[in-house]
Parts: C-alpha cells; structure tokens; sequence
C-alpha cells in the first residue's frame, strides 16, 4: 500500500544508484498499472501536473507519476508544480527524478514545501568511501587501498563503479577485499590523473613519477604519438607555473596571496609552493629547458622511441641534484 506516501517527491544527485534504488523502492510500492512515466525531455511542469489531475479524477486508487530529469526543467516548470502541491491531486503522488541539483534550486524548493526531497551527492574526493559503503551493502569489506585503487582504475563514473563493486563483491563471497583484488580483477579504463605525476615529480619521486607516466600512456585510448606530447605539454604548463611560484615565494609572497597572480585556488597553490621547496630555482629553469628539448625530440630530433624518450627526460627533470652529479 502507497497510503502513507506523500503528494511529491524530489530525488536526485550524483549518487545515481543511490536514486535509482529509492525510485525503484518507491515504485515498488504501486501496482505497475498504477504507474506512469515520464521524461522532462517531453514533459513540461504542466504536463506533470495534468498527468496527476487525470490520474487523480479517473483513478480508483494510489497513484505514481515518475518524471525524469527534471533537472533540465526551467522556472515555469517550478512553478507549475508549486501551484499544483497547494491542491495535489488525492491518492497521486508525483516522484521528480534529476541528476546533479542544488537543494536551493527552484524545484527543490517547490517540492520541498510540500513533498520531500531526496538529494545524493558524491563529492569526487569522497569516492574512495563511498565504494567502501557500496561493498558494505553488498556484505563485505574492502581495504582502503582497494578502494582508492578501484576509483583509480574505474574513475568517478559512479554507474561503473557500482558495476565492479557488484562484481567483486561476488567474487569475494563475504571476504574482505583486498588492494591486489582489485588490481587482479578490475580492468583500467580511466585516465589516470595528471596529479599523480606531478605529485610524484614534487616529491622528487623518481620511480613514482616513471609509474605515473606509465599509467597515463596505459590509460589513453590515443595512440602514443599523441599522448606522450599531450602529456608533455601538461607538464611544461606544472613547471613554468612552478618557476613563477617559486620567484613569487623569493618575494616574500605566501601560498595563498601568491594563488591569484598563479591563477588557481588556495590549496593546489599551497601544494605547488611545498613543492618547488624541493627544488632550487636553477633546477626549474634547468628542468623547462629539458623539456623543451624533449619536445624537439618528439618532433623529430632523435631517433630514439618517443617513450623512451619521456622516461630520459623525466628521471632527468626529478632525481636530487646529489644523484644527477653522480657518474653512470
């Protein structure tokens, strides 16, 4: 029975299994010729509103009206439904599904009301814990590794990672997961972030930095000779930014009064400041020429593999001064 529902329903956000779960609960509750779906696409406020007061006149019992993505809905739509939950329509309930939306949006407000609105949300940095939650309903754990490394290798398509949460779930049958689980059994596909290498080059991680270029060549559905520049290029941008920084750190500028003239926000500025701290401003200037010269290399300057290439200048821009002094 649907007695206890109320007349709307708002629900939404990035967390899409999440939505899909509770809209597929809510559906539950009615006889599927009880049911009608709808798509904003095709469907404006008012058409909602008159697929509710037809079904609440002809209908003999508890009613559900589902719209889809009513994010893309505009004002008047809003509006429209906010008119109609003054007087809803007795025994209907309207269920408004979005995507991302703000809980000050238009609709939220209009729904909320009157109705309820249910919104989910996975903040990018948040995902890690989230696919641990998403193991815990599935009956297992995960370690922590296993589920940075799945974010990873899956990326933040939360769809997805549901999809291989339900797949190695099953696979581990009630056991813990573990971080070589997850390197075994989840294929890569998502393009490993730029940051890894650039943390790793700060960090003056010469093996780290190797991996991370690896990762991102693996990762790239473009043939070599478009990613190794591509990721060249990348990098070039990091290292002049990191000279200016660091001359802006010589004059006596903090991270965050230094982040406006750098052009970024507050915390990657704090992060680029403690970063060119490994380095003397020599080995900036020095680290750019070398890949400019890489960049000649790739257009035709050398003979060698264009990997190969990379890795040469790569160790080259990152190992410690004491270590580049040092013969072969």
């Amino acid at each position: 029975m649907a007695d206890d529902l109320g007349p709307a329903y708002l629900i939404g956000g990035s967390d899409r299994p999440k939505v899909d779960r509770a809209v597929s609960r809510l559906r539950a509750r009615f006889d599927m010729s009880a049911i009608e779906l709808l798509t904003a696409s095709e469907t404006t406020g008012d058409d909602a509103v008159a697929a509710c007061n037809v079904i609440g006149l002809f209908g003999d019992g508890t009613r559900l009206v589902v719209v889809e993505g009513v994010e893309a809905w505009k004002a008047a739509d809003a509006k429209a439904v906010a008119a109609y939950l003054k007087a809803p329509a007795p025994g209907t309930t309207l269920a408004l599904v979005a995507a991302e939306l703000k809980k000050d949006a238009p609709l939220a407000k209009a729904v909320g009301a009157a109705g309820e609105v249910l919104l989910w949300d996975v903040a990018q940095r948040a995902l890690p814990r989230w696919v641990a939650e998403q193991f815990k309903l599935h009956g297992t754990t995960v370690e922590p590794d296993g589920s940075r490394l799945l974010v990873e290798l899956v990326g933040d398509d939360v769809y997805e990672l549901a999809a291989e949460v339900d797949k190695v779930a099953t696979w581990a049958d009630g056991a813990e997961v573990t971080e070589a689980d997850v390197d075994a059994l989840v294929a890569p596909r998502a393009e490993a972030p730029p940051w890894n290498l650039t943390d790793a080059w700060g960090a003056r991680d010469v093996g780290g930095v190797l991996r991370a270029a690896e990762r991102m060549l693996d990762r790239t559905g473009d043939p070599v000779s478009r990613t190794v520049p591509r990721l060249v290029g990348s990098l070039t941008r990091h290292l002049q930014r990191a000279r200016a920084a660091h001359r802006l750190e010589e004059q006596g500028l903090s991270s965050a009064e230094a982040a406006t003239q750098l052009g970024m926000k507050p915390f990657p500025a704090q992060k680029l400041f403690a970063q060119v701290r490994n380095f003397s401003g020599s080995e900036l200037d020095d680290a750019v020429i070398r890949l400019a010269a890489l960049d000649h290399a790739l257009k035709g300057g050398s003979r060698l593999a264009n990997e190969l290439e990379l890795e040469r200048a790569l160790v080259d821009i990152t190992q410690p001064a004491t270590a580049a002094r040092e013969p072969a």
